[in-house]
């Protein structure tokens, strides 16, 4: 069974647009790109958040990658996207059967962004479930995938 996926890319800034009005924006810090698939659950849940709020990708004073988003009083910005399930072994069209379900998976994408809340961290979203232009400036650039069956 596939694993809860987040994309996370270290940002100077970040933002949502729906029909061309701003949604939501951070400054520095995380923009999430979260994927529910079929069998996840709060052992995922649970992983993800921890590992987003204490993976150390920010430097310190030596310019060395030894801080947290929460070291750093940064913000994260959570956007469903459950594209990142996609299975590209056959053919050229991607297949989202591994994708959880979008009531379970909305499920799933509010206690991640209620948990990383209670982590202490500021949290912004996309919508779930709508069309979305997502932009950032990816600061470094740092990006990490994160994969809650490798714990």
């Amino acid at each position: 069974m596939p694993p809860m996926i987040a994309v996370l890319q270290r940002v100077s800034q970040a933002k949502v647009l729906i029909r061309g009005v701003e949604s939501s924006a951070v400054g520095k810090g995380l923009l999430v790109l979260l994927c529910a698939v079929k069998g996840d659950g709060d052992a995922d849940v649970d992983y993800l958040v921890k590992k987003t709020s204490r993976l150390r990708v920010f430097e310190d004073e030596a310019g060395k990658m030894n801080r947290s988003v929460a070291d750093i009083g940064g913000e994260v910005l959570v956007v469903s996207q459950f594209t990142l399930a996609g299975d590209t072994r056959k053919g050229n069209r991607p297949s989202f059967g591994a994708a959880e379900v979008p009531e379970r998976a909305n499920e799933l994408y509010e206690e991640v962004v209620r948990r990383l809340g209670e982590a202490g961290l500021t949290v912004r979203t996309g919508v779930f479930g709508e069309m979305m232009e997502v932009s950032l400036v990816n600061d470094g650039p740092v990006t990490v995938l994160l994969d809650s069956r490798e714990r």
